[in-house]
């Protein structure tokens, strides 16, 4: 064995990978104009629903009626549920509420522009019809419906990106529930895997992205990812895929590690889970983060997270260079939690105003005014004003010159008075703040 042979087989043994397994990752050969066009649509859309749905969602975060601890997709980890009993829950799975196309209009509604639902998660229940195995939302359950195949129609019909999450950590192939399975039989395991995703990558029309999830499994490394990587490829050349294809670091889910695991080589882009890093990542990034505390849904999880307090991580995203994917935790039943969509809606009337600022932006000339943040597109720059100044607003740190001003929000698109002098630009502004969570100014200038 060679000395990258040798890396690879610690790197197997590994949970996450080390910093010297970075490099075993073979990078395709894709140009950077290639690249920038396949990526255009996912940085102009800048916000997509995530939703997390499955056997789960029956219990609710509940075993024998006693409530279980964090995620409500990982109760069977958490509460510790033998697979047999964890699997009576598709007799239980019946969720004749579901309704793919309100789902889908609701995230359309709230300024979303793609969708990523769990087609598999750890605990190895396929909400696809597929052949690989009776475990499925279709075999298994009395609803007999897949509902990936009425998801990605329903997208389809009403304009909206569909994609996929799906774990590589398989609970039921491994045949116990742990963080850090090993799978007996792994050779088999990939066979299925690379199958599933050639249904998935072949029966349900274009997929944006790919969201692939439970890279630390210890069989799991940089060698496999690279070549599931191109395996997906070959089946849809255009989709995105996120860099836990891979491998990632193992503080990856530490937020003040970001600067320093932010820079793997899977995939199309990182994925900052719960956190906004403080640092923009080198390359494309999409933070994932639940409206309250779990991704999965549990009925007693009441701690939501405000719209405004929302609408500001969208900005702060957006003004990194970043998307945010907000996740949905919808019921047993298959319905999206009334808060849940309470909120979206509430966002969906901001991003009705103030989407430009949003929509294909970039950061802005300012990082991290005391007033908020600030976007940019072609000759345009956005003040997203968390603060609302109880007189003028005094913008300190813009050298271009300014021709216009106004309120996004405002239909009428009135002048705003403005002075503007070697470092400073003073905007009169309405004594009230027009919207809440954000309100944005917009400064025209020469700059394309």
């Amino acid at each position: 064995m060679d000395v990258k042979d040798i890396l690879v087989e610690i790197n197997s043994r590994l949970p996450f990978y080390n910093l010297l397994a970075k490099d075993l990752y073979e990078v395709t050969g894709e140009s950077r104009e290639a690249r920038d066009e396949r990526m255009a649509w996912w940085r102009e859309a800048r916000f997509g629903m995530f939703i997390h749905w499955g056997l789960y969602s029956v219990a609710a975060g509940k075993w024998n009626g006693i409530p279980i601890p964090h995620y409500g997709e990982w109760i069977m980890h958490n509460g510790q549920i033998p697979q047999r009993q964890y699997a009576k829950l598709a007799d239980r799975f019946n969720p004749v509420k579901f309704d793919a196309g309100e789902w889908v209009g609701i995230a359309k509604k709230a300024g979303m522009k793609y969708i990523v639902v769990t087609a598999k998660h750890h605990d190895g229940f396929s909400l696809f019809h597929t052949k690989l195995s009776k475990y499925n939302m279709v075999d298994a359950t009395p609803f007999k419906r897949d509902v990936i195949k009425e998801l990605a129609d329903a997208c389809k019909d009403n304009g909206m990106r569909f994609g996929l999450y799906y774990s590589q950590l398989d609970w039921l192939h491994a045949g116990y529930s742990f963080i850090f399975a090993v799978t007996p039989k792994f050779r088999k395991y990939l066979d299925f895997m690379k199958g599933q995703l050639e249904e998935l990558l072949t029966c349900y029309g274009p997929i944006c992205e790919l969201f692939f999830d439970g890279e630390w499994m210890p069989q799991w490394n940089m060698k496999l990812g690279a070549e599931l990587e191109s395996f997906c490829r070959s089946l849809q050349p255009n989709v995105i895929i996120n860099n836990r294809v891979g491998k990632r670091p193992i503080l990856c889910m530490v937020p003040w590690a970001a600067p320093f695991t932010m820079n793997t080589t899977c995939g199309d882009f990182e994925t900052p889970e719960q956190f906004i890093p403080e640092h923009i990542p080198p390359r494309d990034w999409e933070t994932n983060m639940t409206m309250n505390d779990t991704f999965g849904y549990k009925e007693n999880d009441d701690n939501w997270k405000s719209s405004g307090s929302l609408i500001r991580k969208l900005v702060e995203i957006a003004s990194r260079n970043g998307n945010f994917l907000l996740n949905v935790g919808p019921t047993g039943d298959g319905v999206f939690p009334e808060k849940s969509v309470e909120i979206l809606s509430e966002i969906g009337n901001w991003m009705k105003n103030n989407g430009d600022s949003i929509y294909g932006a970039v950061g802005g000339p300012l990082n991290k005014p005391s007033w908020g943040r600030t976007t940019r597109k072609q000759g345009k720059i956005f003040l997203h004003i968390f603060d609302w100044p109880a007189s003028d607003l005094v913008v300190s740190g813009i050298n271009e010159d300014i021709y216009n001003a106004y309120l996004l929000s405002d239909p009428a698109r009135r002048p705003l008075n403005f002075k503007k002098s070697i470092d400073k630009l003073r905007i009169d502004i309405p004594r009230c703040a027009p919207d809440s969570g954000s309100s944005v100014i917009v400064l025209e200038t020469n700059r394309v």
